[in-house]
């Protein structure tokens, strides 16, 4: 199976014993080239060396790295393969580096599908490659600082789709909302779900030096998906609601010109791509403020939303009428009552502050 780079990136993060191997040939000053496993297709690449099969360590990895050839590693990074071995790729796959080490290791990545790590000697930098990436180690104090810089940039997107949903559900429980209230919160999720992907790229990176980092990180992004999931099932057209996975990965596939677009966004939902459609009042069916009642089964929801069809049409209901839905009952129906309103109540609240 062809790695991924944050896979690739995991495996030489900081702390790891392949980035302890890493630090240790840069100190050295000798370079190397190590293939990260010996699956099939790189056993037709190799030519000559020496076969080892011996359990890896990072002093050992370090002193074979002495010798002119390249390293493979056993796919689980336990066992030093080969050492000292020529490798020999298709000569025809395109490459973008100038450097016979650097060349040799992107058309291996490329042509094997095994990523392959290039130390280079004069510059002591490391490059990773895979079959479709490139990416240059950095060093850590210029990878932390971008890391927060991430992070803050975060917080801030962060507060603005709290605010976002905040006034989203002040309108709701008005129900005075307009198509563009949700779109705008639905972009504003996807740029903060974005911009983690990005904080988490360096995180990983940064391995066990961004511990720290991964529990704000982790903390910022916190039900933001989640939440999102509960949007598209307010507000998707009837044709999409039933898939809201599939809404989000296209919300995903917008480009980042595209998403600043607010019909762009629209459009996504199912709705018309024009400026008039933003000012179409919408109503939604109740999903995202039922999720606030504490212990409210997923059935009783979908019975609740399926018998109602709206959250304005729930939140007018009797206890009686609540009742009448299957699954909920008397002692339900009143928390449901009580919890709609309290929810209410707190949105309003929210909204004057």
């Amino acid at each position: 199976m062809v790695k991924q780079i944050e896979e690739v990136l995991a495996l030489v993060a900081p702390g790891t014993p392949l980035r302890e191997a890493l630090e240790r040939i840069i100190r050295a000053e000798t370079g190397a080239l190590i293939v990260l496993g010996d699956e099939e297709a790189v056993q037709d690449v190799v030519s000559g060396g020496i076969r080892l099969d011996a359990e890896f360590t990072p002093e050992r990895l370090s002193e074979l790295s002495k010798m002119d050839g390249a390293v493979v590693l056993s796919s689980d990074l336990s066992r030093i393969a080969y050492a000292n071995v020529h490798l020999i790729p298709d000569p025809s796959i395109p490459t973008s580096e100038s450097g016979m080490r650097h060349r040799t290791a992107e058309r291996v990545a490329k042509q094997t599908g095994v990523p392959v790590v290039a130390v280079s000697q004069q510059m002591r930098r490391v490059t990773v490659y895979t079959a479709e990436q490139r990416h240059v180690l950095e060093d850590l104090g210029a990878l932390l600082a971008r890391a927060n810089q991430v992070l803050q940039a975060l917080e801030r997107y962060r507060a603005r789709l709290d605010s976002g949903y905040a006034s989203l559900s002040a309108l709701e429980v008005e129900d005075a909302v307009l198509l563009r209230d949700v779109v705008t919160v639905l972009q504003r999720s996807e740029m903060v779900l974005r911009m983690g992907a990005e904080g988490r790229r360096y995180v990983l990176e940064l391995g066990s030096e961004g511990r720290l980092l991964r529990l704000q990180l982790e903390e910022l992004l916190a039900g933001v998906e989640g939440e999102r999931i509960l949007l598209i099932k307010d507000y998707a057209v009837e044709g999409k609601r039933a898939d809201p996975a599939a809404v989000a990965d296209e919300l995903k596939a917008l480009s980042s010109q595209e998403l600043v677009d607010l019909c762009a966004v629209a459009s996504v939902l199912g709705f018309p791509a024009s400026p008039e459609s933003l000012e179409t009042p919408v109503t939604p069916r109740g999903y995202r403020l039922l999720s606030r009642i504490p212990k409210l089964p997923q059935a009783v929801v979908e019975n609740l939303v399926e018998h109602f069809g709206s959250l304005p049409a729930m939140m007018s209901a009797s206890i009686e009428s609540l009742d009448a839905v299957e699954g909920v009952g008397e002692a339900r129906a009143r928390a449901i009552r009580e919890g709609l309103l309290r929810v209410a109540e707190a949105s309003l609240l929210d909204r004057i502050r």
